[in-house]
Formats: C-alpha cells, structure tokens, sequence
C-alpha cells in the first residue's frame, strides 16, 4: 500500500533519474557544443524564411527545411569556407615575413617614436615615460607573440579539415530536422518546462529574440565592419589586409575597444613613416565609415529595443570567450541578456503578485 510519503520518495526520485540522464546527455553531446550551438543559431535565423516557403507549400515541410538548408549553405557557409582559407593562407604568409624580418614590430615601434614630435618627448617624460627602449622591447614582444598565436590558430583550424567538416555535417544536419519540426519541438519543450504558460512563452520569445539580436546586431555589424576596414587597407596596398580586417571585426564586438584598436595603430604607423595620405584615409574611414557603421545597421537590423547596456556586452563577451572560446562572442550576450530577461519577468510578477501566490 502506498502513500504521500512513498509517492514523495518516488517523484523525488525520478527528479534525480531526470536530472542524471539530462546531465549524461549533456555530456555526450560536449564535443559536438559547437556543432550543436551553431545549429540552433542558424535554425532561429533563418526561421522566419522556412515559415514563408511553408506558407507557399503547406504540404512539404521537408521540402521548405530542404531549400532553408541550400540558402544556409549558399549564404553563410561557403563564404565562411572561403574566407577561412584565405585567412589560413594570410596568416601563414605574414607569420613567414615575420619569420623573415621583412616585419619588424620593434623597427616600425621605433620609427613611431622617433617621428613624434619633440614636445611630446618632453610631455611624456613629465609623465614617467622616459624609457622608450623598455616600452618598445615589450610591445613589440607582445605584438610578435600575438600574432604568432593567431597565425598558429589558424594553422590549427586548417589542419583540423575533417574535424570541421563532421562538426559541419552535425550542424546542418540538426539545423534541417530544427527548421522541419521546430514547432512542434518548442512545443514539447514549452509542455515539459515546470513554469506557467506566460513564464514560458516570454522566456521563450527573449531566447529567439536574444539570439536574433546577438548574431545580427553584433556579428553581422563585425562583419560588415572588418570588410570595410579590409578593403580599404587592400586598396591602400597595406601588407596583411585580410587579417586586419578579420581582426577589426573581431574587435568591433567589443563596445568599449572597437576596431580602432586596430586601424588606429596602423595610422599612426603611416603618418610617422611618411605616408601622409594613406594615414589620413585610414583615419576617416575608421573614424566616420566604420565608426557609424553600428549606429546606422544596428537599428535597422534589430531595433533599439532589443539592445543591451554596452558594458554589460564588453564584460559578458569577454567572460564569455574565456569559458566557452570563440563560441563566447555569442554565448556571453545571450546568457548576459536571458539574465536581464528573467529578472525582468521576475520584477513584472512581483509587482503584479504572482510571486509565492
């Protein structure tokens, strides 16, 4: 015979057996995080384009996930593949002239010095900043080291062409059966989840909305920033512009560094060599073009409302590139914004008295 307190110890159980089993297939899927994630992703993205061809084809859902997975590939996956070539190519070509010397980060910090002018020398010296020779020695080791890293990585993902593609395969293979029974996927999810039905449906609706917001207001703006930055360092016959300009759009992530961090060092590198003109069209392409490049796509891509404190995006990319890698540029966010959107609903139910009722 049993009672509320055998059944107690029963759902106590299974809790655990739930719990065991979802820790267990997290565990499995661990190699696969990337794969898994980048699924996800581009399944939200391109949602909106599978339910127009299902409107259109009502009966063939297998069709429309089949033609939302050939524009994934078309738009986003080929050029990704293209581009990672040609930036294994790029750095192991500039990882060669630095090898050789024809790129010499302590010559060119030298030249920096010696062309600025005399007063401010003297400023600096006020400042404690009297000893260059200390200063350059480590910035051009850091610089030297920097770059070797990034050259090694790349290196590293060329070599590493089969794991790349079985993680490719992973994800578009999760990316179609995502656009095909998405629906009902979000359903079951929604039915399983111990909260209430709004609770669900708002947490839920931020997800997608976080998500949307992370990808094409950070890394479509990055995007569009490193080409600009690329281009023009290309057409200025700047040695490098591909990894300039990979590395501008990494940096753009980050609200308070941006890509100036980037361009700002090469033009003042021109200026001091003596290419006055190339420095000053680095300079108003990095400061108005690149500059108002977030202003004006942002917006447009995702509206103001969806945007979060800018610090909170700088502590949370950073925080989430050191747990999860390259994969933190849109983990940090969306766990940063989910956050900000719980405690948003959290508030809401409080002031309404749903909280403990």
């Amino acid at each position: 015979m049993t009672g509320p307190r055998t059944h107690r110890i029963e759902d106590g159980f299974f809790l655990s057996v739930v719990v065991l089993v979802s820790i267990a297939f997290a565990a499995v899927l661990e190699p696969f995080f990337a794969a898994v994630l980048w699924g996800v992703i581009v399944a939200i993205l391109f949602w909106p384009v599978n339910q127009r061809l299902l409107r259109a084809m009502p009966t063939h859902r297998n069709s429309a996930a089949l033609i939302s997975l050939t524009l994934i590939i078309a738009i986003v996956i080929v050029p990704a593949i293209f581009l990672t070539f040609a930036l294994v190519q790029e750095a192991a070509h500039f990882y060669g002239l630095i090898q050789s010397g024809q790129i010499n980060f302590e010559r060119m910090f030298g030249q920096m010095v010696a062309a600025l002018p005399d007063w401010t020398h003297t400023t600096l010296r006020r400042m404690g900043f009297s000893n260059f020779d200390a200063a350059r020695i480590t910035v051009t080791r850091g610089l030297t080291s920097s770059f070797r890293s990034f050259a090694g990585q790349a290196l590293l993902i060329g070599q590493g062409a089969f794991s790349f593609v079985i993680a490719l395969g992973v994800m578009l293979y999760l990316a179609f059966f995502l656009l095909r029974d998405g629906d009902r996927l979000a359903q079951r999810f929604a039915e399983a989840a111990p909260l209430r039905p709004h609770q669900r449906e708002a947490l839920l609706q931020r997800f997608v909305v976080v998500i949307r917001a992370t990808v094409k207001g950070s890394v479509v703006v990055a995007i569009v920033q490193g080409l600009i930055g690329g281009v023009v360092f290309w057409l200025l016959d700047i040695p490098g512009a591909l990894l300039w300009g990979v590395l501008m759009g990494v940096f753009s992530l980050l609200p308070a560094v941006g890509a100036a961090i980037v361009w700002g060092p090469v033009a003042l590198y021109l200026f001091a060599t003596g290419a006055i003109w190339q420095g000053a069209v680095v300079i108003g392409s990095g400061a108005v073009i690149i500059g108002s490049v977030d202003n004006l796509l942002r917006p447009i891509l995702v509206g103001r409302d969806t945007r979060i404190p800018d610090y909170v995006v700088l502590i949370s990319t950073l925080g989430g590139i050191e747990l999860f890698g390259f994969n933190g540029i849109v983990i940090g966010p969306v766990i940063a914004a989910l956050f900000l959107a719980t405690w948003e609903i959290f508030t809401e139910m409080r002031k309404e008295g749903e909280v403990g009722s």
